[in-house]
């Protein structure tokens, strides 16, 4: 394994937290592919709704030293979790789950803080942080925790890397099925409202694993989308359709319909709290549904393909290629979920 490290290069220690996530499954067994010392952070149950037990856990996370823990902790991050060891690296692929409020700011910001407390505590000089390119215009509050926690990593002092995604390719996976059986494919507006350069996991594993040896992408945030032209909604959906052997078919939704459902969960949100919860994840899904995932020109208020920068090989055209053939196993929205369901 040592021979996959670049010449110049010697094996780290890294602590990866958020080992079980999406992502986090990747960068772990890309960093041990790469002959990294790497410990890996996890959840007893995780997946989807916590179904997965350990044994699954430590097969998906072959090669590393899984640690089952509460991130949320800090004492049991920094005790427990460190066991008096030195790192090199933190690498930390926390996400919430649901993007609600007090989930958002758990995770997103206080857990990271307990990451980059054990940053510290280890004596690790670099801390790598996988965030998301909708932090460019927070209207969000998982969006705002987001950026709490980078600014406090900027002015840690130690030397980061801060990782900002396009679209994944799973967040754009939700309606494949439902073409397969012949459905129209469901778009806001026009769709063409807003556009992405997705990437896919393995792709974004492999750019969070080249912030370990490359300086540029040292003490830098990271804007990072796949390889191939910006694409929209209905771009996506004639792609689909093409590939499920199928005439392209659409239905649009208002955006409007989204503000009116917000308002009614917002409305029964003062007497059910679980109402507020969902009033969140509409919320969400409007914004996801008029703010393209690319670099935001400040200047101009205007988001620009163009700057956005492309890495990788992995296209979405194979991606909807493999999951039309052989499912979606491994793809599972859940939270996250939109347009998936009848």
């Amino acid at each position: 394994m040592l021979a996959a490290l670049r010449s110049g290069t010697s094996p780290r220690r890294v602590l990866v937290v958020g080992a079980t996530g999406y992502i986090g499954k990747f960068v772990v067994r890309e960093l041990v592919a790469r002959g990294h010392v790497v410990v890996a952070v996890a959840r007893r149950r995780a997946g989807v709704g916590g179904a997965e037990r350990e044994s699954e856990t430590e097969r998906q996370l072959a090669g590393a030293e899984v640690r089952y823990g509460d991130v949320t902790d800090e004492g049991w991050l920094v005790g427990e979790g460190l066991r008096g060891e030195r790192f090199d690296v933190v690498v930390s692929c926390l996400a919430t789950r649901t993007g609600a409020t007090k989930d958002a700011w758990l995770i997103e910001h206080e857990a990271n803080l307990n990451a980059l407390a054990a940053c510290r505590a280890a004596c690790a000089t670099h801390f790598v942080l996988l965030s998301a390119i909708c932090v460019q215009k927070p209207l969000l509050p998982f969006q705002r925790a987001k950026l709490a926690f980078e600014a406090a990593l900027v002015g840690s002092g130690i030397t980061y890397s801060i990782v900002r995604p396009t679209a994944f390719f799973k967040s754009l996976a939700g309606q494949v099925e439902k073409v397969k059986r012949g459905q129209p494919f469901l778009m806001f507006g026009s769709g063409e409202l807003t556009a992405c350069k997705p990437i896919s996991e393995a792709d974004l594993a492999r750019f969070i694993a080249d912030c370990l040896d490359e300086p540029a992408k040292q003490n830098a945030i990271l804007p990072i989308g796949g390889p191939g032209p910006a694409i929209s909604p209905k771009e996506q959906g004639a792609l689909l359709c093409e590939l499920c052997g199928r005439a392209p078919r659409y239905r649009h939704v208002p955006v409007w319909l989204l503000d009116a459902i917000g308002l009614v969960l917002r409305t029964v949100g003062r007497l059910v709290p679980r109402a507020r919860d969902q009033a969140d994840l509409v919320q969400i899904g409007r914004y996801y549904a008029t703010e393209s995932m690319l670099v935001l020109d400040e200047a101009t208020g205007r988001y620009d393909a163009d700057a956005t920068p492309s890495y990788g090989h992995d296209t979405l055209r194979d991606f909807y290629a493999r999951v039309v053939a052989e499912g979606l196993a491994g793809q599972q929205l859940g939270d996250h979920a939109l347009f998936s369901k009848e």
